[in-house]
């Protein structure tokens, strides 16, 4: 499992418009935030907090993603439902195996493979800053927010 002080990991995401998405041509600082599924009730709270807070990222110079399996398709519908500010890309779920965010879980007696809401913070060398595991959306945002102006970027 990936852990502070760690490389993040050389891996592609899907974009928007649904081309591959080096992360390491993404631009750092940057915080990539994990989410289970678009349009469901915490998802869509903690896309508002992190969208809320997007001018203090940017002056922070820290950019924002944030990542589900969801298609493109149904990010661009929840961008738009919203009016998110952050953008979103899809994972084909090596990109969260990769990070430690594909995790089995357990509902109602059931097992199962699922993503685990977390976050990770990557410095502008590439090294995983802060992680956060097993979010809870309320106040989260404001957190990372609090880190990432502690990394000393512009802000």
């Amino acid at each position: 499992m990936i852990q502070e002080g760690d490389a993040a990991p050389n891996v592609t995401l899907i974009a928007a418009d649904g081309s591959p998405m080096p992360l390491a041509g993404v631009a750092k600082p940057l915080v990539l935030y994990f989410y289970p599924k678009d349009d469901t009730t915490g998802c869509t709270k903690e896309a508002q907090a992190f969208s809320n807070l997007a001018d203090d990222f940017a002056g922070a110079g820290v950019s924002l993603l944030g990542v589900s399996r969801d298609s493109p398709k149904s990010h661009a519908k929840f961008t738009a439902k919203y009016d998110l500010r952050v953008p979103l890309a899809t994972d084909d779920e090596s990109v969260s195996t990769a990070f430690g965010s594909w995790v089995e879980k357990q509902m109602y007696g059931r097992t199962y493979m699922g993503m685990e809401r977390s976050t990770f913070l990557i410095d502008a060398d590439g090294r995983i800053a802060k992680a956060w595991r097993k979010v809870k959306v309320a106040g989260h945002a404001e957190a990372v927010l609090e880190a990432a102006r502690g990394l000393g970027a512009k802000g």
